[in-house]
């Protein structure tokens, strides 16, 4: 009796685990990304089902018990998977009970972050909020601050590439169908624009600070995001850092629209920077390709558009009035960037 009343419970976790809606939780995808196996082997159910379950015994409920593995008619992708379960196994359980015999050797720097894509990109925009904070402080000497202001579009332009690759890979032949594929692809991402946003200004002579706006926006969500998430129970982030991670993520709404408002300050500014020494028309051009992408891709347009609109129901009026004879530039600028 006692031997089935211990097995009830966990035949009722593992109904649980097999009931969770995994596609909803943002940690899992980042989850089965880590987890290495051949390809052959992650497109097996049972193996699905199986580090499902140990996600659900790592996230959401420690006292589930997963089973190892059957092992397969293949020994190499057997013991690939068994290393790679042990590994995990190590990760999530840390200082749990185990057999004495495994108790022995205790798993190294269990309590370490792992050097995976969330830790890599947190360290580079943490880097990247500092540099690019320093880069528009006043007090700051004007070299010292040119040079963070570069420093911090190489490394989010750094971070968008290694993002890029995390999630997109390389083109599968380099041939131009497959470019082209992978291109179209890729095109449609903020990380790619992000990219080329600060290929065109970090390779100018003209210093515009208003640009790490964007910059600071996108680097305080990626830092905030992985607080959050990986130290909400550190007394230290509680005391003092809790409540602006909070803010932040209940505000990206309000960051993105102030990233686009900034980003079409900047090719004003990039046109009033004609009729200077420093102009640059290539720049100036390639940068309003770019805003003319960010207007159409979907995941920037509704904020382009939306400031847009607001532009044009404030500007259209005064250039009727005082200045009709631009009304007929205005429309063929116009036409252009909405095709």
């Amino acid at each position: 009796m006692s031997g089935e009343g211990g097995e009830d419970p966990q035949k009722l976790k593992r109904i649980a685990a097999a009931a969770y809606d995994y596609d909803m939780d943002t940690r899992w995808a980042d989850y089965w990304s880590n987890v290495l196996i051949p390809p052959h082997m992650a497109a097996r159910d049972d193996v699905v089902k199986h580090f499902k379950c140990k996600f659900y015994q790592r996230y959401i409920d420690p006292d589930l018990i997963v089973e190892p593995m059957a092992t397969s008619s293949s020994s190499q992708p057997a013991r690939t998977s068994a290393t790679h379960e042990s590994s995990t196994r190590q990760r999530s359980t840390g200082s749990s009970s185990r057999p004495a015999g495994a108790s022995s050797t205790p798993p190294p720097n269990s309590t370490s972050l792992r050097w995976d894509q969330q830790t890599i990109q947190f360290s580079v925009n943490a880097w990247v909020f500092v540099v690019a904070v320093l880069a528009i402080f006043p007090l700051v000497p004007k070299n010292l601050s040119d040079r963070a202001y570069r420093l911090s579009l190489l490394g989010t332009a750094c971070s968008s590439v290694y993002s890029l690759y995390s999630l997109y890979g390389k083109p599968r032949a380099w041939n131009l169908q497959a470019v082209q594929v992978w291109f179209q692809t890729v095109i449609v991402t903020k990380d790619f624009i992000y990219s080329v946003y600060c290929l065109t200004f970090v390779s100018s002579n003209l210093c515009l600070k208003f640009a790490l706006i964007p910059i600071l926006c996108r680097a305080l969500e990626h830092v905030a995001k992985f607080l959050r998430r990986n130290f909400s129970r550190s007394s230290l982030y509680r005391k003092y850092l809790e409540d602006a991670c909070i803010w932040v993520e209940s505000n990206t709404t309000t960051l993105s629209i102030l990233s686009s408002q900034a980003e079409i300050g900047l090719g004003v500014l990039l046109i009033i920077s004609l009729l200077s020494w420093q102009r640059n028309i290539i720049q100036t051009f390639m940068y309003w390709q770019l805003l003319k992408l960010m207007y159409h891709t979907p995941a920037t347009a509704s904020y382009h558009q939306s400031a847009w609109a607001k532009i044009g129901r404030s500007v259209n009026p005064l250039i009727q009035r005082y200045t009709p004879f631009l009304s007929t530039p205005i429309s063929a600028a116009q036409r252009w960037f909405l095709r």
